[in-house]
């Protein structure tokens, strides 16, 4: 079948017109290291973050009261709340009470989160298979009624016990698939690849049940803001964009440094 370019489809070319602003407890600290202000715009590239420009207001003024706090002065979030724990999370990889939790914020035609997962996540798995780490998925599906299709065959797969092989399939190479490869027929055919039971996974791809809980997983990214794909909670704390996969294993290591005391 057919693969996507090369070269990651630009953002602004997907996501809709229409500028989001990430919560202030998203950003809480970089928004007092630049302007106290952090936008995330969809023509602004999938994992990046672009600051008010000076001189612009947004409802109130903005006058300056005093200077901005230097970051250690300044407490980071603790998001860890947004971790559900939950032992029948059928897209989560880990145990249930490993002593660092990953949240990720995704879409299956994001082409960052394909890079990440596939130059990034196997060196988190690690960590998983040591029971250091638990890695909880969250399909925000932004760009549409594909991704969502896509979240929902992935959840289909998960409930023959198979997340892991059919997640990474679909962003194999590090690339995103074609709209054509992730209509129904092709994603059953992916199933029937990976050895599913095809007959089962349709009932489940096209079941209210799963699409109810693709929706409400979204709804956990849409409330927090993350429409900037992949974004991250990490041991209670944000992260945004496909950084640097040393970036990633530093924070796991520091956070379960404080897990362990």
């Amino acid at each position: 079948m057919p693969r996507s370019e090369d070269s990651p489809r630009s953002p602004a070319e997907e996501r809709p017109d229409r500028p989001w602003i990430v919560p202030a407890v998203i950003v809480a600290v970089a928004a007092l290291l630049i302007t106290g202000v952090l936008v995330l715009r969809p023509d602004g590239g999938g994992d990046e973050a672009s600051p008010a420009q000076p001189g612009q207001q947004s409802g109130t003024d903005r006058a300056a009261t005093g200077p901005i706090p230097h970051p250690s002065e300044v407490a980071t979030p603790d998001l860890s709340a947004q971790e559900s724990r939950d032992p029948d999370d059928l897209l989560a990889e880990g145990p249930v009470d490993a002593p660092v939790a990953l949240v990720v914020f995704t879409d299956f035609q994001c082409p960052y989160c394909a890079r990440w997962s596939n130059e990034t996540l196997p060196e988190l798995r690690e960590y998983v298979d040591r029971g250091e780490l638990r890695i909880e998925w969250r399909d925000v599906n932004i760009y549409g009624e594909n991704s969502e299709r896509a979240s929902r065959a992935v959840l289909a797969a998960a409930m023959q016990g198979r997340h892991t092989e059919y997640h990474d399939a679909l962003f194999a190479g590090g690339e995103i698939r074609s709209e054509q490869e992730l209509s129904e027929e092709s994603l059953i055919e992916l199933a029937a690849e990976l050895g599913l039971d095809t007959e089962q996974f349709t009932e489940d791809l096209n079941s209210p049940e799963v699409a109810e809980t693709v929706a409400a997983n979204a709804q956990q990214g849409i409330d927090l803001g993350a429409f900037s794909t992949p974004s991250f909670i990490l041991g209670g704390s944000p992260m945004v964009g496909a950084q640097p996969t040393e970036v990633f294993t530093t924070a796991v290591d520091e956070a379960l440094e404080r897990a362990q005391g």
